[in-house]
């Protein structure tokens, strides 16, 4: 019975390992390949550069050496490592004929995909607990905030997303997959990666279920918490003036919060049927590629640290150009 067994599971992975994948992405709108490609390419860019600039930013300025920046640059690290993840593979599907991706490959992108979308999930939950304290105790701030403190809590963030992420794939990877196989969808995601398998993929989706359900919730538990006793000691306070300043510090992230598990609220309320796939393909859109794109900008437009320091770089490059 067990050698049986374990002919059948080699039998399975040698089946899988040659399968090969298409994504068919937005392969149905031909005529709007060219348009999609320079769109997403210029989103990828102000991603990159917007990413990468808020991490420069606060290495380089003194001031902004506090817990809620050092969180703010991984947060910026996870969403350019998550938008280099999918965004390529996107832009090469637009422009080639050939949408193959291996089954290595698509099986990597996904575990590498499911990282930093849980980083990101649990990173806006450590900052949600950051403006806490920040709000609620101001005196002891950077006492309770404490480097040691914020590297545990980053740490944990990406400990946590790295086993959740390997849970998942390693049930992924105990179904089969057979010849080529058609994705609809721009990135190798669950849902369409098990609806392609010829083997039955109930306890991997049970597996995902259960794991994005438990993330989703402890994430907004987390944060739903820290703004409930945010708003109620803020309110005891009868100064107008410390309650703007307060909201004002959670504005940016709030922001951020409300669009990033928006998103995944409305992908879990999309029916699983096949009207559905082009909502999917518009909401993976949005969380793979936009908001990647949109949080640099949120927390830069809304921060007058992060402006002043923008301009008081670009007011010495031009200085130095001047000379």
């Amino acid at each position: 019975m067990n050698h049986s067994s374990a002919s059948v599971l080699r039998k399975q992975e040698n089946q899988s390992a040659g399968a090969t994948f298409i994504l068919l992405g937005f392969s149905e709108y031909p005529d709007l390949q060219v348009p999609f490609f320079i769109v997403f390419l210029t989103i990828y860019m102000v991603t990159v550069v917007g990413n990468l600039g808020m991490i420069l930013i606060i290495r380089i300025d003194p001031k902004l050496h506090t817990p809620m920046y050092f969180f703010l640059s991984h947060l910026s690290f996870v969403d350019f490592c998550y938008s280099s993840v999918v965004t390529p593979k996107l832009l090469e599907n637009l422009v080639v004929e050939d949408r193959t991706i291996s089954f290595t490959g698509c099986i990597m992108q996904f575990f590498l995909a499911c990282i930093f979308v849980v980083s990101e999930t649990f990173m806006l939950a450590v900052m949600a607990y950051d403006r806490f304290v920040a709000v609620c105790n101001p005196l002891l701030y950077t006492v309770a905030m404490s480097p040691k403190l914020c590297y545990f809590l980053v740490a944990v963030s990406y400990s946590w997303s790295i086993v959740c992420s390997l849970i998942v794939t390693y049930f992924l990877l105990t179904l089969s997959f057979c010849g080529t196989n058609f994705i609809n969808n721009f990135v190798c995601e669950h849902a369409a990666i098990v609806a392609v398998s010829c083997s039955d993929p109930y306890i991997s989706q049970k597996i995902i279920l259960v794991s994005a359900t438990f993330n989703e919730i402890s994430s907004l538990v987390i944060i739903l918490t820290s703004y409930a006793s945010i708003v109620l000691i803020v309110m005891k306070v009868s100064s107008t003036g410390r309650h703007h300043k307060a909201f004002s510090t959670c504005a940016s992230h709030l922001t951020a919060i409300t669009i990033f598990h928006g998103t995944i609220l409305f992908l879990y309320c999309v029916p699983n049927s096949k009207g559905s796939w082009l909502m999917v393909k518009v909401a993976s859109v949005f969380y793979t590629v936009v908001i990647p794109m949109l949080n640099p900008l949120i927390y830069s437009l809304r921060n007058k640290d992060v402006k002043e320091t923008v301009r008081k770089l670009i007011n010495t490059k031009l200085f130095c150009f001047k000379i």
